[in-house]
């Protein structure tokens, strides 16, 4: 699904080089449930926009679903982005003013499908997460968990590859967050590749593999051969195989 190979992400200043990444290597294939943790300021959230072709790295190469995503334009970057990818955040990302058929039909109309077909997908992503009932009702009139519901329920409308998860239980209770975390498990046993931020052990613990990042780098893996590195002071793996 997506193979990441000595990644480099570096910010730079007139005077500093800060690496939010450095020799950065991942596989998570098709199917696969991956949790990526680490302390604040590791690199998670940079990984994630590269993940999502919201941000560009510095050096290494990226292939998403067999396309090598270097060098691509903006243009090219926004339509693999619009294809393949579902984004689920942290603080819901809902438009208040609109209902929610019309927030879940919001990236729709960005990828010019047509009345009848954006129908029938926001009516089936509602369905899928439960709140079919309520597609006339606006987002404050839901609970937290609700609202992170609809977010899913937009993502899942454009049908990705690879759904992108940053802390999508981070603004909810407990009884709420294992509501969502199960909602994400189903989604998964259907098909839907899914790459998670977490700050909390216990959800980490329900994904297929864990991934943990520190200082820009993976400081446990379980890679194959190919990406193993071949001293244990070069940079270190993480193969979701």
């Amino acid at each position: 699904m997506l193979t990441m190979t000595h990644l480099q992400k570096v910010y730079r200043t007139h005077l500093i080089e800060t690496y939010a990444l450095r020799d950065f290597s991942i596989r998570v294939n098709d199917g696969e449930f991956v949790a990526v943790t680490g302390p604040s300021g590791s690199g998670k959230t940079t990984f994630l926009n590269i993940c999502g072709l919201l941000e560009e790295f510095t050096g290494g190469e990226y292939q998403l679903d067999g396309v090598n995503v270097r060098g691509l334009d903006d243009n090219a970057r926004s339509r693999l982005r619009n294809e393949k990818i579902g984004f689920i955040f942290q603080s819901f990302n809902l438009i208040p003013d609109l209902n929610l058929f019309d927030n879940v039909d919001v990236p729709l109309r960005y990828r010019g499908f047509g009345a009848a077909e954006r129908k029938q997908r926001i009516e089936e992503s509602l369905t899928r997460v439960g709140l079919a009932s309520r597609m006339k009702h606006y987002p404050s009139e839901l609970s937290g968990g609700q609202q992170q519901r609809v977010a899913i329920a937009r993502a899942l409308a454009g049908s990705p590859r690879l759904l992108l998860a940053d802390e999508p239980t981070g603004n909810l209770d407990s009884l709420m967050a294992r509501g969502v975390m199960e909602l994400l498990e189903e989604i998964n046993r259907q098909g839907t590749t899914i790459v998670m931020v977490t700050h909390d052990p216990e959800l980490a613990a329900r994904a297929q593999r864990n991934v943990h990042v520190i200082d820009g780098q993976v400081t446990d893996f379980d890679a194959e051969p190919s990406l193993r590195p071949a001293t244990s002071g070069d940079a270190a793996v993480a193969a979701i195989a």
